[in-house]
């Protein structure tokens, strides 16, 4: 890893550390699709990528992430369901 992947990858241990449990809530990506959290999905781009290649992995994952947040505010999603590695919200 470089050192800019070993700076970031710390700030995100940091941030799943200091700031993360004082949020009072969780990743709404991870809750309506499962798998990592952002913080989980970033620091892996970044570890496998590295930062430069991870830009625009991480943008697409905040916006998915927003809309996840929307969904999940929208209703009552009671959980997921996974169609051929698609993952299905469902509300009954």
């Amino acid at each position: 890893m470089t050192p800019a992947a070993r700076l970031t990858v710390r700030g995100i241990e940091a941030y799943r550390r200091h700031l993360s449990p004082r949020k009072h809530g969780a990743c709404a990506h991870r809750l309506a699709h499962g798998g990592d959290s952002c913080s989980g999905a970033v620091e892996g781009y970044v570890r496998r990528r590295g930062v430069v290649r991870s830009v625009v992995p991480t943008v697409v994952r905040f916006a998915a992430c927003a809309q996840a947040f929307r969904l999940l505010q929208a209703g009552d999603v009671r959980g997921v369901c996974c169609c051929g590695g698609i993952p299905i919200p469902f509300r009954f």
